[in-house]
């Protein structure tokens, strides 16, 4: 009777460890298909490592575990100095998702100077260029800072036009900000001004809420004053993301319904370590953040 209560007990002590394997293993599966979601890497937080190894850098992004990318190496019809067809090509394969681009062609220092067939010519060649690598958005990422209103009027009404023929081809155009558009001009505040001034079926706003609270402000705010607006976040801090304690993470998210925005993209311009682990670092960051739902789509 011993020897069968002995057999019992050390079966069922087995049996535990099995279970208790089974459910350490499916608790590890749980918590890494918690942690996939869809996030987006600016490859510009990666700069230096892509001149170095273009191809291997896009191979650890995936291996990070990111969703896709958004470009910043758009030149001449190419992309990192490959063909539309050949850099679509390289992100696709490396299991990855091409989103978008950041490019831009300025107008003249005096707006009234701008030489718009050159112009023009530049963004038939861009906008194509950008349709053939399966582009969803084409994101200006940059802006000299008008001096006078009616120089910040001559890009709302250029950044229609742009929006007007990217709609043609398929693809969404927007604006990119920093923090100098939270200056007033001639009594207006500059990005309230643009986003007035700009045609919401043509131009959406792709919002930087690292660069708008160092602008003063607070994106939830602009969630709610200008709805729909933002389709696609930059999700940035001063180095890391969650690093600084400047951003607000949880509240933004928590409060991005309002916001229109359906991609969610990181960029780290600044380390505390190499660019590689700044990058992993900010993935995972969002990864385990409960805040963060699996996708905005």
């Amino acid at each position: 009777m011993k020897k069968i209560s002995t057999l019992f007990a050390a079966v069922l002590l087995g049996g535990l460890f099995i279970l208790s394997g089974c459910n350490q293993g499916q608790k590890k599966e749980a918590e890494e298909a918690k942690a996939k979601k869809d996030i987006y890497l600016q490859l510009y937080s990666l700069r230096d490592d892509i001149k170095a190894d273009y191809a291997a850098t896009i191979a650890k992004v995936a291996e990070m575990g990111y969703t896709g990318v958004e470009a910043a190496g758009y030149n001449d019809g190419k992309f990192y100095g490959l063909t539309p067809a050949e850099y679509k090509k390289s992100i696709e394969d490396a299991g990855l998702e091409v989103l978008s681009s950041h490019a831009g062609r300025p107008l003249a220092e005096n707006t009234k100077d701008t030489n718009w067939e050159e112009i023009w010519q530049w963004w038939d060649t861009a906008i194509q260029a950008h349709k053939e690598a399966g582009m969803k958005y084409l994101v200006v990422a940059w802006i000299p800072t008008p001096k006078t209103l009616a120089d910040l009027q001559a890009y709302c009404d250029y950044f229609n036009q742009i929006g007007e023929k990217c709609n043609a081809a398929g693809i969404r155009f927007g604006y990119h900000n920093h923090n100098f558009e939270f200056q007033e001009i001639e009594g207006e505040l500059m990005y309230d001004y643009m986003l007035k001034n700009t045609d919401p079926d043509k131009v959406f706003f792709q919002m930087d809420v690292y660069w708008v609270g160092e602008g003063g402000k607070d994106p939830v705010e602009y969630f709610n004053n200008y709805p729909g607006r933002f389709e696609v976040l930059h999700i940035k801090d001063e180095t890391e993301l969650g690093k600084s304690g400047k951003v607000n993470f949880e509240n933004i998210f928590n409060n991005v319904e309002n916001s229109g925005a359906k991609y969610m993209v990181v960029e780290v311009e600044r380390y505390t370590g190499t660019p590689e682990e700044g990058v992993k670092e900010s993935y995972d960051y969002l990864a385990n953040a409960d805040f963060v739902k699996e996708s905005y789509k």
